[in-house]
């Protein structure tokens, strides 16, 4: 599977501002047949109700669950990272796993986790 896009927290929040630069990206993602993802924690992080522009990037992306043994993942990473965002952590693992960018607008955070890892995650701060 070719590399995807995984959208963090910030990059759901740009899109409800509209901000420019992270639709421009998330469109020539889709335009390039690129599967984009969001973590479902990434989604009740920021889902406070009528969220329209939150809910049509979310119709063109596939929402990623978590189950046991993605949870026991996340609890690993944190400690080894001792870090304690459970959230960045899950979009960390899925984008490792698919090799997928992450568009966010905390890079910093998410690089501490990829090296914790010990993996390379590409970053794209908006």
């Amino acid at each position: 599977m070719a590399p995807g896009l995984t959208l963090d927290s910030g990059a759901l929040i740009a899109a409800e501002k509209q901000d420019r630069h992270s639709w421009t990206i998330r469109e020539e993602a889709l335009e390039r047949a690129v599967l984009v993802t969001v973590p479902a924690p990434v989604v009740a992080q920021v889902w406070r109700g009528n969220r329209p522009m939150i809910a049509r990037l979310l119709q063109a992306c596939q929402v990623e669950g978590m189950d046991e043994a993605g949870a026991k993942r996340v609890g690993e990473l944190l400690a080894k990272s001792r870090t304690a965002d459970i959230v960045d952590a899950m979009v960390v693992l899925g984008a490792a796993a698919r090799r997928d960018a992450v568009l966010t607008s905390d890079p910093a955070d998410l690089l501490r986790l990829a090296d914790a890892l010990r993996t390379k995650v590409r970053v794209i701060e908006i």
